[in-house]
């Protein structure tokens, strides 16, 4: 929930505090600065530490940052909170997806996959449409979410704290700190689940980063409701399409996810030459598909193929693969809008995720191991 909460509050920070959509893009990449820099460390640490020792630090990290959104007063308290929530969430995201597994057992794998998958675009969906609505029928606009998320991470940390999580499981010899990686045999697995998961995350983290900029400047809707609703259904769909297809081939799931995204990408561009909010929800309800079915495939491509010793490794791989290059391409779109504006750089990065898609879909076609 953390990870989205301060998607529809920009516009207001943005009035308060005066900076550009250039510089909002770049409150939103540090983030993924943030998460990839966990990712690095969290992952070989978690294997070989054990699932605990990873995330009940993370959620006290996240508890500092609800603090820090809940009272910024500048540029440089939003970026160490959107710094420390990505910490917070790419400890999760490896160690906290693979606790999933370790509970599940080894007969439930993609049960496993399922559940963590979901959680996290569930979280990822109800954080911003509670903040929206929050915004505008409580006092403390910028406030009264936070307080609400750091009640909730405590309740996260009790459970954490009880969970039957057996000992560490990995190997204590090589670095610690490393690009997370998975053993050769399975490479193709983990490079064919980035190849169709980034276009997927690059889309949503579009209507994550400028979409409440899109619709105050170009649709003219100011609401922040509408905004948190925006980004709410996006992961809604991302969910639903995730439990709907639990029972297809990983390579249906892959080339489905593609598909989304494509479409995904038409409406937007479309959506914005005709000015149509209806037709942005649409392509953000596209787009959330695209997200859920290529996490989904991309995480049961791991868990399915990945002992459990290099398990949290190789959802921090997955993760690097996909979050930092999505979030370059939101830093670009950003810093384009302001040059040419928002309408001529969608278009641009509606053709680019395009082909990114379609490069995608002809690696899933062409990959002989995922049609289970």
């Amino acid at each position: 929930m953390l990870s989205n909460a301060a998607t529809p509050l920009y516009v207001l920070w943005r009035r308060e505090l005066g900076f550009s959509a250039g510089m909002l893009t770049v409150i939103f990449a540090c983030y993924i600065v943030g998460l990839v820099a966990a990712l690095a460390v969290a992952g070989v640490a978690s294997d070989r530490i054990g699932r605990k020792p990873v995330v009940l630090p993370a959620l006290g990290l996240a508890i500092v940052a609800s603090v820090l959104f809940a009272t910024a007063s500048s540029v440089l308290v939003l970026v160490v909170a959107r710094l420390l929530a990505g910490v917070a969430v790419g400890s999760v995201i490896s160690a906290g997806m693979a606790a999933v597994t370790d509970v599940a057992g080894s007969q439930r794998r993609r049960l496993a996959a399922l559940l963590a998958s979901a959680a996290i675009v569930v979280g990822a969906g109800v954080g911003p449409l509670l903040a929206g609505i929050l915004s505008e029928s409580v006092p403390g606009p910028t406030v009264t979410v936070f307080l609400i998320e750091v009640a909730l991470l405590v309740l996260a940390v009790l459970v954490v704290w009880r969970m039957p999580l057996p000992g560490p499981t990995g190997s204590r010899t090589g670095a610690w700190i490393r690009i997370p990686s998975v053993p050769r045999p399975q490479r193709g697995e983990l490079l064919l689940g980035i190849a169709v998961f980034l276009p997927g995350l690059a889309s949503t983290s579009y209507v994550l980063s400028l979409g409440p900029s899109l619709l105050a400047d170009v649709l003219g809707t100011t609401s922040r409701i509408v905004s948190g609703a925006t980004t709410f259904v996006t992961f809604a769909a991302a969910t639903a399409v995730q439990f709907s297809v639990q029972r297809l081939r990983i390579r249906a799931i892959l080339l489905m996810s593609a598909i989304s995204v494509v479409a995904a990408m038409a409406v937007l561009v479309a959506a914005v030459y005709a000015s149509s909010a209806m037709l942005l929800v649409v392509a953000a309800i596209l787009a959330g598909t695209g997200h859920g079915l290529g996490q989904l495939g991309g995480v049961t491509l791991i868990t399915s193929s990945i002992s459990d010793d290099r398990l949290a490794e190789a959802n921090a791989a997955l993760n690097i693969g996909v979050y930092l290059p999505a979030g370059l391409l939101s830093v670009a779109l950003g810093y384009l809008s302001d040059a040419v504006g928002l309408s001529t750089a969608t278009t641009v990065f509606g053709a680019t995720i395009v082909i990114a898609a379609l490069l995608g879909a002809t690696f899933a076609v062409a990959h002989r191991r995922t049609a289970n």
